[in-house]
């Protein structure tokens, strides 16, 4: 599932093709691939979106928010496999290609393979009072983000501080990927209690976390076989990674081999080793 790094770079990399481009048209293969706030017709999704113009992209925990002329915005949650290419010329629209916006210079293509993703259209002035980015806690790179604000949320938290990190209440745009890595670099056992946690360990995993997320925007995020940028890419964070997919490798650090178990459902790597 995309995670805070590659949905930004997503943005990141649609934000210079598709940023002032008006929508000519629009094709919905798959309908339930879109939703519109208030009808359940997706003709209303096309004529809401017809001639409208893209003002801007932002991003908030893993949903792509795209901002477009007429007072609406798109909002792409891709879930497992869903992917948003943007292409300068016509482009065939692939097997599993949803749905397909004719730009006035290029087509913007989302495609989801596992039909779990959806693009929702709201009216902009109710995008912050969905129940889905409502619940969202703060952004880890955002200024306001602060040790002492994880601190507290994670205090509220009675259970594992793998599960902890993962509940986007806690901390947006986290997913397995990443907190795997964060754990591991602030030395932290992902089955430790949130209630065992010194303020000491609470700041290593605040530096953790924003490191960790900066270096995946870095790198264009991680890509092992679903994930593309904008640009239909690969990221390269995958040859980064020191303990995620790695169950049974040796430890980059100390050479212990890595464990591998489950917590809330999650497969998580870990080394016993150098996380305590």
């Amino acid at each position: 599932m995309p995670e805070l790094p590659e949905v930004e770079t997503v943005r990141l990399t649609l934000a210079t093709k598709i940023i002032g481009q008006r929508i000519v048209d629009i094709d919905i293969r798959w309908l339930p691939a879109v939703i519109t706030m208030g009808s359940d017709d997706a003709g209303d999704f096309v004529s809401h979106l017809r001639d409208s113009v893209v003002e801007s992209l932002d991003r908030r925990g893993k949903y792509l928010l795209i901002n477009v002329s007429k007072g609406m915005t798109l909002i792409v949650h891709f879930r497992m496999t869903g992917r948003l290419v943007y292409y300068p010329d016509k482009h065939p629209p692939a097997k599993h290609t949803h749905v397909v916006f004719y730009l006035e210079d290029g087509e913007l293509h989302y495609s989801d393979t596992r039909k779990f993703g959806r693009i929702q259209l709201v009216p902009s002035h109710q995008v912050t009072c969905l129940a889905c980015l409502a619940k969202l806690g703060p952004e880890p790179l955002a200024e306001l983000f602060t040790f002492d604000q994880l601190g507290l949320r994670l205090a509220r938290k009675k259970s594992t501080i793998k599960a902890a990190i993962l509940d986007q209440s806690v901390v947006a745009g986290l997913g397995n990927i990443y907190a795997d890595e964060a754990l591991f670099r602030a030395g932290i056992s992902p089955s430790r209690s949130t209630q065992s946690l010194k303020v000491s360990e609470i700041i290593l995993l605040y530096h953790a976390i924003c490191d960790v997320l900066t270096m995946g925007i870095a790198a264009r995020g991680t890509s092992f076989r679903d994930y593309r940028d904008g640009d239909g890419s690969r990221g390269s964070f995958q040859d980064n990674l020191m303990v995620y997919g790695r169950s049974g490798k040796k430890c980059k650090i100390c050479g212990t081999a890595l464990e591998k178990t489950r917590i809330i459902g999650r497969t998580t790597v870990y080394c016993p080793e150098c996380q305590k």
